[in-house]
């Protein structure tokens, strides 16, 4: 699989919007999913949520109701909608494909900056 390419981030305040992209050419027509992982400033890669083939999707526990993946197959685009953010969601967030035969490197990852 092609590295993904994220986009999207950025600075918001409290309480705001912002909605992210990932978009890795094929990876819909090769029967992948792909997953979001956020990291923060001296802690660990943590798992945001993911999307199925079939369009299925999972979510951390912590942010359910907040965040929201969906996909674009037309675009092999799959979009992270974080709502009321936190400043606590400020990290870097990354996309991978996953599944069978599906496992792609890495991608720059977007800045997200969440102020109070």
């Amino acid at each position: 699989q092609v590295q993904p390419v994220e986009s999207g981030g950025g600075p918001v305040q409290a309480g705001g919007s912002l909605r992210l992209s990932c978009t890795a050419p094929g990876f819909t027509s090769n029967g992948c999913g792909m997953e979001w992982y956020r990291q923060a400033a001296g802690n660990e890669r943590e798992w945001v949520g993911s999307i199925t083939i079939t369009d299925l999707t999972y979510y951390a526990d912590a942010l359910k109701g907040r965040f929201a993946i969906s996909k674009d197959e037309a675009k092999d685009t799959v979009y992270l909608q974080m709502n009321d953010l936190k400043p606590e969601d400020t990290a870097m967030y990354s996309c991978k494909t996953f599944g069978t035969l599906c496992s792609s490197p890495w991608g720059q990852g977007t800045q997200v900056t969440v102020s109070s």
